[in-house]
């Protein structure tokens, strides 16, 4: 009897023990927006896609793009959307 009351205390302790590492293990580390854009931007790229951005937002104000990523230590979301970016308008031209 005595010989299982100890088995099952070696096997809780370590359990514990177990856990506890886990628990403690390194927080991953902060990603940076531009980092993370370049990331996806690659696997896009490779898959063939065009015509889209990628932008980085506050969190909360996605709007009606994809979220596909969240940088900054969860303070800001990447948010991607089909279709061209908004063309800039040209300069005018201030030559006579």
């Amino acid at each position: 009897m005595k010989m299982w009351t100890v088995a099952a205390a070696l096997l809780f302790v370590s359990a514990v023990g177990f856990a506890q590492t886990d628990q403690t293990a390194a927080p991953t580390a902060r990603k940076s927006c531009d980092d993370l854009k370049a990331e996806i931007s690659k696997k896009l790229d490779a898959k063939g896609v065009v015509n889209y951005t990628l932008d980085a937002v506050d969190k909360g104000k996605e709007g009606d793009g994809k979220v596909v990523g969240t940088c900054d230590g969860g303070t800001k979301s990447l948010v991607y959307s089909r279709g061209a970016a908004p063309a800039s308008k040209p300069a005018p031209d201030t030559k006579k």
